[in-house]
């Protein structure tokens, strides 16, 4: 089976770093708060890994945040992956989510677990569709901690991760900031490292430098270089274009 735009998904949220991860929501508040939020992304990139076949796409979620600092949320963006690979169906990635956010005196913590949830998709063994590849569903929990500008991450799939075998244990490794340049402005620099377990040549680093505009009246927009040093031959399009490789992207969101 060609590796098409192969598993490792999704994106950096457009507030932070464009297109996915809404999956983390926001800091706690002194009051609970819901919010909804829409919008849309020139490319879905996931880890670095573009998750449209480097083309647009829409994305919406809510998040509820109570005030004892628990949070649950849900986000969706529509994806090609598990139709480039062949599937017949799979095309909207929904990510349900829950955890809870504290201090511990100038660190600020968050633990969650996270769900990929893939509608509808045939990337499965057991569907007689891909032999050799499982289920693209994917959970993960994630344990977060900021100190000033800066924050880590570490998330490890209990699972296998995104229809890749015997890859429960995979782990993902995530540095970033966030620089506030003031005038609606931010910077955010971001390093990340994907492991999958027994799968070196699906292992890869990414990085990406964001550029953040508060618009006002919930309106945001961003633009990002994203890129990895993913091996072409495991993530491409069907044309055989790398999914991996350098280039900018941008999105709107509007929170409300």
């Amino acid at each position: 089976m060609k590796k098409i735009s192969s598993p490792i998904l999704f994106a950096l949220t457009m507030g932070a770093a464009v297109g996915a991860m809404a999956q983390t929501a926001a800091p706690a508040a002194p009051q609970s708060t819901m919010a909804y939020n829409v919008g849309g992304v020139s490319d879905y990139r996931y880890r670095g890994i573009s998750q449209t076949r480097k083309q647009a796409t829409l994305q919406g979620g809510f998040d509820y945040n109570d005030k004892s600092g628990f949070y649950v949320g849900a986000w969706a963006s529509g994806i090609k992956w598990i139709q480039d690979a062949g599937a017949k169906d799979g095309n909207v990635e929904i990510d349900l989510y829950g955890g809870y956010k504290g201090a511990a005196g100038d660190v600020a913590y968050d633990v969650g677990f996270l769900r990929y949830q893939y509608q509808g998709n045939s990337y499965a063994k057991k569907n007689g569709v891909f032999p050799g590849y499982v289920d693209a569903n994917t959970n993960e929990v994630y344990a977060a901690a900021t100190l000033g500008l800066v924050t880590a991450k570490y998330s490890y799939a209990t699972t296998n991760l995104f229809g890749n075998p015997n890859s429960k244990g995979s782990y993902y490794l995530d540095l970033s900031a966030t620089l506030d340049l003031g005038g609606g402005y931010s910077l955010t620099p971001h390093l990340g490292y994907q492991n999958i377990a027994k799968t070196p040549d699906g292992t890869y680093t990414d990085y990406a430098l964001t550029l953040g505009k508060d618009l006002g009246n919930g309106l945001s927009a961003s633009a990002a270089i994203i890129g990895t040093d993913a091996k072409k031959s495991f993530y491409y399009t069907p044309s055989g274009k790398p999914t991996g490789d350098a280039g900018l992207v941008v999105g709107l969101k509007y929170t409300f």
